[in-house]
């Protein structure tokens, strides 16, 4: 059965899982009639050095990726932060972001399988390896323990087998 997200205006949309767990697609598909709203760390990456996979760059990319984050937010528009969110600090300063200025606090984590991960991964024109991925499925595993005492407004796990959705986002 699919996930229903009925959402404020004034939300933010955090997405948080492994490369390869369909974050960016997830992003694109509900969210293609206004592309703006998703603020995505490789395209800030790209923006920073036309390498969207370059980690040699990633104190800029966040800064761009934050800043752009905090304009939406300060002019109320419904936001999607489409990164890894991996790390529970990465997490925190979104969450505060989002408490700053009035906005709900949501989560979507992908919880899908390393298999899934790699082969999607090895699929996709740019790839980050199996190391990165064994990585950011060990961080997935410490976050899903970590995630219930960051109190969230709304967290949604969706599972590989469930990746469906209904998203209505209030006027």
């Amino acid at each position: 059965m699919p996930v229903s997200m009925k959402l404020p205006r004034r939300t933010l949309l955090v997405l948080c899982g492994p490369a390869g767990s369909g974050k960016s697609t997830f992003a694109a598909r509900y969210f293609s009639a206004i592309p703006t709203m998703v603020v995505s760390s490789d395209y800030c990456r790209a923006m920073i050095c036309d390498d969207p996979t370059n980690q040699q760059v990633n104190r800029d990319t966040f800064d761009v990726f934050h800043y752009i984050i905090r304009k939406r937010l300060f002019n109320g528009r419904f936001t999607v932060a489409d990164s890894t969110a991996l790390h529970a600090e990465a997490r925190r300063k979104l969450w505060e972001l989002a408490l700053h200025f009035g906005y709900l606090k949501c989560l979507v984590v992908f919880n899908v399988s390393l298999a899934t991960c790699l082969e999607r991964d090895r699929l996709r024109e740019r790839q980050v390896g199996p190391q990165v991925i064994e990585y950011h499925i060990r961080l997935l595993q410490k976050a899903l323990q970590e995630i219930p005492a960051e109190q969230w407004d709304r967290v949604y796990v969706l599972n590989e087998d469930d990746m469906e959705a209904t998203i209505e986002i209030d006027p």
